[in-house]
């Protein structure tokens, strides 16, 4: 957790000795650790969705990243910019946006849908950002990857489930941009930090109007601390350190592992076997992030303004 919260920047984002495209192995690792650390705290989410509902679950969840990030990174206001407060706040409501919106996706309709969909928020941040006719075909393979793993389900979906969906969608793409500033902004997670207290604010509210006491109890609660460190907590902080070393574009497509670790955490986690399409899905993923990692222009970092 040292390189968490020491503040140190990193030398894609410096300027230092290292190159733009020696940052980009490490954003990739950094990018699937943070994958497959909210994937399989989704795994272990499940038990409280009948406890807490999807909005309780995500207001306690949030609570206490916001807690364990205060006690870690100690963030100060003192001296801080109006826009470094923006940005946070900014943040904050990207962060509560796509979370509630997944888990109340999730709740309607199955997992593999409700990401697929999900996606089209970064998946759009990536065209919109692209500058090259071979940057938007790694898109558009990637998206043909989570169309796959979709497996045919978007003819039975829930509506307002797909309300939901598109809305963490649009959360993600802009928790991208912010955070990336707030990054540039902020040492290590500070700024993370202050974000998911904001977050917290606007749903824990929610999550006390739903689900009551029952947020309060030990033994949720302690279900729900793991959960906050695998879905929030680790996630989010090795993601801004990943938004220093690459451009947003180049993370919106790399985010596109997450459905191909979904699948992998269902077979390792809940034994659910992978078809030869979904195999061939999760291929088109990789190849995709993989391309876009390390065949992309390097992008100078704006200066924080």
């Amino acid at each position: 957790m040292g390189e968490l919260t020491n503040g140190t920047p990193t030398a894609g984002a410096s300027g230092g000795s290292g190159s733009p495209a020696g940052g980009r192995p490490a954003a990739l690792l950094l990018v699937m650790t943070g994958g497959f650390s909210v994937q399989f705290g989704a795994a272990v989410a499940v038990s409280l969705f009948v406890l807490l509902g999807p909005v309780g679950t995500v207001a306690l969840r949030l609570t206490l990243a916001a807690l364990v990030l205060l006690a870690i990174t100690r963030p100060r206001l003192r001296g801080r910019t109006r826009g470094d407060l923006i940005s946070v706040v900014g943040l904050g409501l990207a962060l509560a946006t796509m979370n509630i919106g997944i888990y109340e996706a999730m709740a309607r309709m199955p997992l593999g849908p409700a990401v697929t969909l999900e996606f089209l928020g970064p998946l759009g941040l990536a065209v919109v950002l692209s500058r090259r006719l071979r940057d938007v075909a790694w898109v558009l393979l990637a998206g043909a990857g989570v169309i796959l793993l979709s497996s045919g389900g978007f003819d039975r979906l829930d509506p307002v489930g797909v309300l939901f969906s598109l809305g963490a969608g649009a959360g993600w793409a802009c928790y991208i941009l912010l955070s990336a500033q707030a990054g540039r902004r902020f040492p290590g997670v500070q700024g993370l930090a202050l974000a998911m207290c904001v977050a917290a604010v606007i749903a824990l509210p929610l999550g006390i109007a739903s689900a009551g006491t029952a947020l309060f109890v030990p033994s949720t609660l302690a279900v729900a601390l793991a959960v906050a460190l695998l879905s929030s907590v680790l996630p989010y902080s090795v993601e801004m350190h990943a938004l220093r070393r690459i451009p947003a574009r180049v993370f919106g497509v790399l985010m596109s592992l997450g459905p191909a670790m979904a699948a992998l955490a269902g077979f390792l986690v809940l034994g659910q076997r992978l078809s030869i399409l979904e195999v061939v899905a999760i291929g088109l993923v990789i190849v995709a992030s993989g391309g876009a990692t390390f065949f992309s222009r390097p992008q100078a970092e704006p200066s924080p303004t």
